[in-house]
């Protein structure tokens, strides 16, 4: 596919990624926690599934099926409550030693996995645009259009939320105050996002 294609969609990528929502949220939270690279490998590891899921034109039978998309929305806003709740619950401060166990960095993974994968919005955003750059009369199959604009996403995802992982963790590694409440507000954010979800579907 032509380069000013991939360009162009990873300008647009660019742009709505570094808007905050629940992806900032939860690497902020885990990079408090220093668990910036599991949190990042597991938002990536969502969008890649939802890369595949798209090409393979199921994203496109999600999306125009109100069930499905409904049961999607219900389950992605949940999962961010329950998510915002825990962060509220037990709030992060600087990387201790027992936040660096194996057991907890797996869970975070799985839980940046579903923070991504879970999330109904960029599903759509997902099937909504990257059609828009993909071009039947191109040398490249549609689907491995889709595929690649896919992974240009994602590795945009992967450097962004392991700066904002990083920045996290460096600037209030020796602030356990200021840790604390930036985890409360990650948490909060998720909760907000979570139910506006819900909202969204219910009202």
């Amino acid at each position: 596919m032509p380069l000013s294609a991939l360009l162009g969609f990873w300008a647009v990528a660019a742009l709505l990624i570094i808007v905050p929502g629940p992806d900032w949220a939860f690497a902020i939270s885990a990079g408090l926690r220093g668990h910036v690279l599991p949190a990042a490998s597991g938002i990536v590891l969502g969008y890649l599934a939802m890369t595949v899921v798209v090409a393979a034109g199921v994203g496109a039978l999600v999306a125009s099926s109100p069930v499905a998309l409904r049961v999607l929305t219900v389950v992605g806003g949940a999962y961010l409550v329950w998510l915002g709740v825990s962060t509220l619950r037990h709030p992060a401060t600087a990387p201790g030693g027992q936040e660096r166990t194996t057991a907890t960095r797996r869970a975070t993974l799985a839980r940046g996995i579903g923070v991504s994968a879970l999330n109904p919005k960029g599903l759509l955003v997902f099937v909504a645009m990257l059609p828009q750059f993909a071009s039947p009369g191109a040398p490249w199959p549609i689907a491995c259009q889709l595929g690649a604009l896919g992974l240009v996403f994602t590795l945009t995802c992967a450097a962004v939320y392991l700066v904002v992982g990083a920045c996290a963790r460096r600037v209030l590694h020796s602030r356990p105050s200021t840790a604390r409440a930036v985890s409360r507000v990650s948490g909060v954010c998720m909760v907000v996002i979570g139910v506006a979800l819900l909202v969204e579907r219910f009202v």
